[in-house]
């Protein structure tokens, strides 16, 4: 099969936005959608999933997989999106197709920005950020340089060459990135379902799928949240100077 020729639904919140697509193999067109995330992502998104399947035409039964942003992210949008995804293709018999976050984010800026080298930055919140470093090639696709990771934004590692920066941590610690950092170009872009469906092909003809009951998510780290006085101590540590 060609990229196109899947029956595909795909979907994340790991961030605070929602997206949701689909994707109908017989002619490769998409409906997608695209809102606020986070609290609500649990309550809108199996109605947006009803939704566009039905704007498509097609039954759950009629896909060939699902697709989810497995990670990393925020904790309970990861568990979200796990969690519907298990649950309608456990129901519908479907395998489903876990993708790291950040190679989505990755791909969103090559489609946005032509961005071929990249390192993926999203805000991990506690003063923290996700980061992993992909190069994509026609031959061979997106190749993973640096696996995902968390860490201060001051110890992020250095980019490949010629890489940009992409994701949406820019925005939140652009003050404490590395110098060097900063002065590469920055693409604000989000692990959505569009390019999740991009993705997926890949994925799928390399086998990555698994059965329902094998989708996890992928935390990076196993802390959900600074106790009260590690809050504290941020709070009083001086600042750092770039």
């Amino acid at each position: 099969m060609n990229q196109t020729a899947f029956n595909l639904l795909a979907f994340d919140t790991s961030t605070e936005q929602l997206s949701v697509a689909v994707q109908r193999g017989a002619d490769g067109r998409r409906w997608a959608h695209q809102g606020a995330g986070g609290a609500q992502a649990s309550a809108t998104l199996i109605p947006t999933v009803q939704r566009l399947l039905a704007e498509a035409g097609l039954a759950l039964g009629d896909l060939h997989a699902i697709v989810f942003g497995r990670g990393p992210g925020s904790f309970t949008g990861l568990r979200t999106a796990c969690a519907v995804a298990q649950g309608l293709a456990w129901g519908a018999g479907l395998p489903v197709l876990p993708l790291d976050t950040l190679l989505a984010v990755a791909e969103a800026a090559r489609q946005s920005a032509g961005a071929t080298r990249v390192l993926a930055l999203l805000d991990a919140r506690m003063g923290e950020v996700y980061h992993a470093a992909y190069a994509w090639s026609a031959d061979h696709g997106w190749q993973t340089l640096a696996e995902p990771a968390v860490c201060a934004p001051e110890r992020l590692p250095a980019p490949p060459p010629g890489a940009v920066l992409a994701g949406n941590a820019m925005a939140v610690h652009g003050e404490r990135l590395p110098p060097a950092l900063r002065a590469l170009p920055q693409v604000h872009a989000l692990p959505g379902a569009q390019a999740l469906l991009t993705l997926a092909p890949a994925g799928l003809t390399a086998g990555r799928a698994v059965p329902a009951d094998q989708a996890l998510p992928l935390y990076i780290r196993d802390k959900v949240a600074q106790t009260t006085a590690e809050r504290a101590a941020a709070r009083s540590a001086p600042a750092q100077t770039p």
